[in-house]
């Protein structure tokens, strides 16, 4: 894995707003994985889902970073295309 980059510098610990996936409830998609914005704590589904809500995200907001919950095993870079 690369050093951290730039985008995951941040000032305060944030917490994940919800514990699944709201556009899927609301749309009634099914979830493969759930990813937490590290900006300000969205929770969406994977690129794997149907719904694609993390990476929808990213583009509506320009949040650069996010990583896999309930484990926070890995984060990724929107903005890079790299695993930290």
């Amino acid at each position: 894995m690369p050093k951290e980059c730039e985008h995951f510098i941040q000032k305060e610990k944030v917490t994940q707003n919800t514990k699944s996936c709201e556009e899927c409830e609301k749309e009634h998609l099914p979830v493969v994985a759930l990813r937490m914005c590290l900006i300000c704590g969205h929770v969406g589904c994977c690129d794997s889902s149907v719904g694609k809500h993390a990476t929808k995200h990213f583009e509506e907001t320009g949040h650069p970073v996010m990583q896999a919950v309930p484990e926070n095993i890995w984060k990724w870079c929107y903005v890079h295309e790299e695993y930290y």
